[in-house]
């Protein structure tokens, strides 16, 4: 005969907890990590620490930033495509992870469009062109006017990608030729136009400024449609010299693609909380970021536009990888 046992409700609730799914947990129940394309200290390690901080505050559950630097953001890129779907497991992604590395790397190792699901952006800040002093132009179209006049004989350094594609659309838009030095980071190639090896480059708004206030850089135009804040007296590229010259870096969260709308919308409605408090704003309005507040289908929306202006200018300038 087999005899018949009852359990205490309490522990059979215990029982049924642990045997629940993770699925069926509520998101966040562990720790998340932040993937950054590159080395700390730069934008994404800024922006990654910022927004994982506040995550960690509101949720309780640790936020982990994790550098996987190589290849232009490929590596830490990759990673993430190839990771869970389940929200654990996300990116810092830039204007080159998202919209340049498309159109350099032909053989690219992660679908752009289709191996991510766009939670918002971070953040998004012009670049300023900066000269040398002894080159003697003070705006755009002094400056086309003189490389139309010295075809091939003054040197736009770039430090990546996005530097590198910003003076390529400069060229092609202005219809001159620069002589594009490359270097190891966007810092070097700054610091070749402060001691004269150089004579141009599109340098970061908040990296440039103390340079451009001391006299070792100067400054010719940002590459916002209109000027930006932190620069009220550089005037826009575009209203200078080369109507329609637009160049943003844009910062933005992703997950991979699989991942569920719901958690994508929680995340998203956690980014754009942390973008409006008020230490943040102040925090990163400092480095000269504007905060947006996109939706996760207005951030989809972006990268396919940068996907297609991008391909265009790589293919009228035959620019190739650094």
């Amino acid at each position: 005969m087999t005899t018949m046992y009852k359990l205490p409700v309490a522990l059979l609730a215990v029982i049924a907890l642990f045997a629940m799914p993770v699925s069926a947990q509520p998101y966040p129940s562990r720790p998340i990590r932040i993937i950054l394309p590159f080395a700390p200290g730069g934008p994404t390690d800024l922006l990654g620490r910022v927004v994982g901080q506040k995550m960690t505050e509101s949720w309780g559950q640790p936020v982990v930033v994790e550098s996987r630097t190589g290849a232009n953001g490929v590596v830490a890129a990759e990673f993430v495509a190839r990771s869970a779907p389940d929200g654990y497991t996300l990116l810092i992604g830039t204007n080159g992870t998202h919209g340049i590395n498309a159109s350099l790397f032909p053989k690219l190792s992660y679908d752009t469009v289709n191996d991510f699901a766009p939670v918002g952006r971070i953040g998004f800040a012009p670049y300023v062109l900066v000269a040398h002093p002894s080159l003697p132009v003070r705006s755009a179209k002094e400056l086309i006017q003189l490389a139309k006049g010295a075809p091939g004989q003054i040197a736009c350094a770039s430090g990546g990608s996005p530097s590198q594609l910003s003076c390529a659309l400069f060229k092609s838009l202005a219809k001159i030729d620069l002589l594009m030095i490359p270097y190891k980071g966007n810092s070097l190639a700054v610091s070749s136009v402060i001691g004269g090896e150089t004579s141009l480059v599109f340098g970061g708004v908040a990296q440039s400024a103390p340079q451009i206030k001391a006299g070792r850089l100067r400054a010719i135009g940002v590459t916002s449609l209109m000027r930006t804040p932190v620069m009220r007296d550089v005037p826009a590229i575009a209203e200078t010299g080369l109507p329609g010259y637009e160049v943003s870096t844009w910062y933005g969260m992703l997950a991979p693609a699989a991942t569920s709308r719901a958690i994508i919308d929680k995340l998203n409605a956690e980014l754009v909380r942390i973008l409006a408090l008020p230490d943040v704003r102040e925090r990163l309005a400092a480095e000269a970021y504007e905060l947006p507040s996109d939706t996760p289908d207005q951030f989809a929306a972006l990268i396919k536009a940068e996907l297609a202006k991008w391909a265009k200018v790589v293919r009228e300038t035959g620019v190739r990888p650094e």
